[in-house]
């Protein structure tokens, strides 16, 4: 069989955010919260990778068998609003096909918490997706973690920078540990399944 098929090739699962312990807690880094964890399960570490500006951890995901699958997991170490650059990069050295990458990020418009799992669409104002899309297109499946609206007045930049306020920090690691199973049960199980799963 056709090792490039999507339902074959590698995976590239990439977690977005912004590089830096300034950031690191932010409700905008939540991509790489979940791509650590997911790191965490399959025994990796993040590694520089070669030329592209991001670190990467290879390894696999999913029971043994047909549902087992190779997996590249990225974080794009330039800034969020520039992710497309690293993402594509990753993509041609792997030779992953678009609909194998599976992007991993906040979203305004979800309540905090709430996933979503979708394939293709627009960018809802979110940079990082932006980056992506004009890189190689709109094709690629995506992870929406919900982070809610700002209150009051606040700017968009200005909530997102910002860290989980200590009420969402009580159920965030249930939240992110959620969102790691949605990516695996989407790279294994297919979009549907996974969508019915963890949709709410």
């Amino acid at each position: 069989m056709d090792v490039t098929t999507p339902a074959n090739g590698p995976w590239l699962i990439v977690g977005l955010g912004n590089p830096g312990p300034e950031y690191a807690a932010n409700r905008h880094n939540v991509g790489f919260m979940v791509a650590d964890l997911l790191a965490q399960r399959i025994g990796g570490r993040f590694k520089r990778a070669g030329k592209a500006q991001a670190q990467v951890v290879e390894g696999r995901i999913g029971p043994p068998g047909p549902a087992n699958r190779r997996v590249i997991l990225a974080k794009p170490m330039s800034f969020m609003n520039l992710s497309g650059g690293p993402v594509n990069a990753l993509k041609d050295f792997y030779k992953v096909p678009v609909a194998n990458i599976v992007a991993i990020h906040d979203e305004l418009d979800i309540d905090y918490g709430v996933l979503r799992l979708k394939l293709g669409g627009g960018d809802n104002g979110h940079n990082g997706l932006k980056s992506m899309t004009k890189a190689f297109g709109a094709e690629y499946h995506r992870v929406r973690f919900g982070i809610g609206r700002p209150p009051g007045r606040m700017q968009v930049a200005d909530f997102v920078l910002k860290d989980f306020s200590s009420s969402e920090r009580k159920e965030l690691d249930y939240f992110v540990d959620r969102a790691a199973d949605a990516v695996e049960a989407l790279v294994t199980e297919g979009l549907e399944r996974a969508q019915s799963t963890y949709n709410s």
